[in-house]
């Protein structure tokens, strides 16, 4: 049998161990997904909005592939932790593939950047997902306004949660702590600012369209930010998805601006590059923007004049950067571990049973699907190199051997007995399943299946 270990349980780990044990190259082998959390499926539980109910059900696909017979998952196990290192795991496995991410939030590197008030998206998504390291401290939900910065996906997702009323929010899981923050939000104006044009956004056009369709909130767009952008007049030339979103910016352009007595307003601005957070007493008081324009050579360029938004609440969201993984080599430039084809390089040179794939092998690059084919490659690797590293002697029982080492791994029953639990609490509080938001909460919940 032919033992590999993939670290990290989201989709690129997930399409990773599929790729190996559903092949005929090699017969005969079992992958044990490891994770540092003792649930499984990574950024799709802890990443996706809850009111994205359509995505957050590729889970049951991540699930199937979990029930393997050849796939076990062995959850509450952190590499770099309590002496797990690559060369310990490679004791216990003939190949261990790291599939852990990129965990890091981009910063934006301006003063006032840490005044209270100034958060990272990340740290906003953890909290209304019920991510066990979320920050427990309240975010400044007691504002009349928010600026978002940022026009990715991830800033559109957080635009609307903090957009949605509480009633639209019942009916998903969202941890109950959140759910009552978020239903006293005093936010009405949401900000979501862009340095760059409408035609070079980074958000799909199914994420914006859902700003414009939420029941208590309304969008507002200034036709003078679209004009600044030399593909706004003529969009034909952009790629599809650049040009759909043109045209459904372009039509909220076009709308009249009242609004409904007590609504929320979202704001979706461009051309403004942040230059200070401005504060006031020690927390965020506003926003200030230069003005940009396009270089004519696909970038911009700032032209010195300004603005102020008003705003209790920042949120960045300009983007992710791999952090480097305990014992491997790492790329501080390109945010990623050194490899070919997925096969860890150390020196230059390919180490004997380390593999990486995902964001950490690529950046953060990619939708969800965009795993399927690095997990395929990084797979494609490690099997062309089965003959060398079936030679090596390894554990006959990993996971026995984990739990000789101190670790409490929390295996395949011990997560439904978190799911059965979650679903307990969700009929407790008379909604449906809703998540354990810690880790004391997590682990009593998997421990009753010991």
């Amino acid at each position: 049998m032919l033992r590999v270990a993939v670290i990290g349980s989201g989709p690129s780990g997930v399409y990773t161990a599929q790729s190996l044990v559903e092949q005929t190259l090699v017969p005969d082998v079992h992958v044990d997904v490891l994770d540092r959390l003792p649930c499984p499926y990574g950024l799709v539980r802890y990443g996706v909005a809850p009111d994205h109910e359509k995505i957050k059900s590729l889970q049951n696909n991540l699930r199937t592939v979990l029930e393997n017979e050849h796939i076990g998952f062995v959850g509450n196990v952190a590499v770099g932790a309590d002496g797990l290192t690559p060369r310990r795991l490679l004791e216990l496995y003939h190949a261990v593939v790291y599939c852990v991410g990129a965990a890091r939030d981009r910063r934006l590197g301006i003063p006032g950047e840490d005044l209270a008030g100034s958060c990272s998206a990340t740290d906003f998504v953890s909290w209304y997902s019920a991510h066990p390291d979320a920050v427990t401290h309240a975010f400044a939900l007691d504002t009349r306004s928010a600026v978002v910065i940022g026009v990715g996906n991830v800033a559109v997702d957080v635009t609307r949660i903090l957009a949605r009323g509480p009633d639209e929010l019942l009916a998903t899981d969202v941890p109950h702590a959140a759910l009552a923050a978020l239903g006293a939000s005093r936010v009405r104006e949401v900000h979501m600012v862009g340095r760059r044009g409408p035609s070079q956004a980074r958000f799909t056009t199914k994420e914006l369209r859902e700003l414009g369709a939420l029941p208590s909130a309304r969008v507002a767009v200034d036709p003078a930010d679209l004009a600044l952008d030399p593909a706004y007049a003529d969009p034909s030339a952009l790629p599809a998805v650049n040009r759909r979103n043109v045209e459904v910016l372009r039509g909220w352009a076009d709308l009249p601006v009242a609004a409904a007595a007590g609504a929320r307003t979202i704001h979706v601005r461009f051309f403004l590059r942040p230059v200070e957070i401005v504060g006031d007493g020690g927390r965020v008081a506003a926003v200030r923007f230069e003005r940009t324009a396009p270089d004519g050579s696909g970038g911009i360029r700032g032209t010195g004049t300004y603005e102020e938004i008003e705003a209790g609440l920042v949120l960045r969201a300009v983007g992710y950067r791999g952090a480097p993984p305990d014992g491997l080599p790492f790329d501080p430039v390109r945010g990623t571990v050194p490899h070919t084809a997925g096969r860890v390089l150390r020196d230059g040179v390919p180490s004997p049973g380390e593999y990486v794939a995902g964001w950490i092998k690529r950046g953060p690059t990619g939708v969800i699907g965009t795993n399927r084919p690095c997990a395929k490659e990084t797979a494609a690797s490690l099997l062309q190199d089965a003959h060398l590293l079936a030679r090596r002697r390894v554990a006959d029982d990993p996971v026995a051997a984990l739990r000789s080492w101190g670790l409490r791994p929390v295996e395949w029953p011990g997560w439904l007995s978190i799911e059965e639990a979650e679903a307990a609490l969700g009929r407790t509080l008379g909604r449906g399943r809703v998540k354990i938001p810690d880790w004391p909460g997590l682990l009593a919940a998997a421990d009753t299946a010991r």
